[in-house]
């Protein structure tokens, strides 16, 4: 009885709930197929904001990322040594995505705490691993500045702000391309609520990303059976070597 009256008196005491906001979103697609023509796709993500009470005066903002397998990776610098450009430093990272994308409603500084980026790892530098790096270099920091600057360039990695679509602070779609050169496995879909730099809801999807066809039996028969790939490689750069060899023979006839 006693215990019940506790209850009671604390749920009275209580401050009320704040209103409830979640995220319903979709994707265009979920499986994208690697063949020998394959140059990049794009995805459609997009998802409304559901509410059980009206929303606090504070706007809204929406973060989608898209995240490829991780793999270490090792950075290395090379310098002029007696005339000879040689390796001199190298920095090893535990583990970086082959691809990573961020959207946004706005400037991610603006929209996101430190403390939410470091809980959830969402900007760029925090989604790279690079803790308990074996290094043979006095600064990791430039490595790994330098790694994301390297991929930024190359289309691996790309900081999209603003590329979020919101309307009326209920609906939300932003459009994400996959390059050509992706990487088999899945691909990681994060979508975040934040208000006033705070998550308030997070959702998880996935994207399968798999070889098919040609590139499907060449990239199986590398891995299951590597001599027989060895050979079938060299006898295609013989018969492409020989087919060369004839058109110029055809053509100075």
């Amino acid at each position: 009885m006693i215990r019940r009256a506790l209850a009671l008196l604390f749920a009275l005491l209580a401050p009320p709930a704040t209103a409830s906001e979640g995220i319903v979103a979709g994707m265009s697609q979920n499986r994208v197929s690697i063949t020998a023509n394959f140059d990049g796709s794009e995805i459609l993500i997009y998802g409304a904001v559901k509410r059980d009470a009206p929303a606090p005066d504070t706007p809204l903002e929406v973060i989608i990322t898209v995240e490829g397998p991780d793999s270490p990776v090792t950075i290395r610098k090379k310098a002029r040594v007696a005339g000879i450009w040689v390796n001199t430093e190298a920095v090893a990272v535990d583990a970086a995505p082959s691809f990573y994308a961020v959207a946004t409603t706005g400037p991610l500084r603006s929209i996101l705490s430190e403390t939410e980026d470091l809980r959830h790892r969402i900007s760029l530098p925090r989604v790279i691993r690079a803790v308990g790096a074996a290094t043979e270099a006095g600064d990791t920091a430039n490595f790994i500045e330098a790694m994301q600057r390297i991929r930024l360039t190359e289309g691996r990695y790309r900081v999209l702000q603003g590329a979020v679509e919101f309307t009326e602070q209920t609906l939300f779609r932003a459009d994400i391309v996959l390059p050509a050169n992706l990487t088999e496995g899945e691909y990681r879909v994060r979508i975040f609520l934040t208000r006033e730099g705070r998550v308030v809801d997070a959702q998880t999807r996935v994207i399968g990303v798999r070889k098919e066809g040609l590139e499907r039996l060449l990239f199986n028969l590398s891995r299951e059976a590597p001599w027989a790939y060895g050979l079938l490689s060299l006898a295609l750069a013989a018969f492409a070597g020989w087919a060369a060899s004839a058109g110029f023979r055809l053509l100075r006839a």
